[in-house]
């Protein structure tokens, strides 16, 4: 059973460091997408 897992750690590992990135690269999309409608809605109220 130890050696199935010390096998499948270096596998997981990075799919799971991938998975983490793509969460956040979506959150830093959702922070600009919200910053560029304020920024656009203070524009127009200018």
């Amino acid at each position: 059973m130890r050696t199935r897992f010390a096998r499948a750690l270096p596998l997981a590992l990075p799919l799971v460091l991938l998975a983490g990135c793509n969460t956040l690269r979506g959150v830093g999309k959702d922070i600009e997408k919200a910053g560029e409608v304020i920024q656009d809605t203070a524009d127009k109220n200018r």
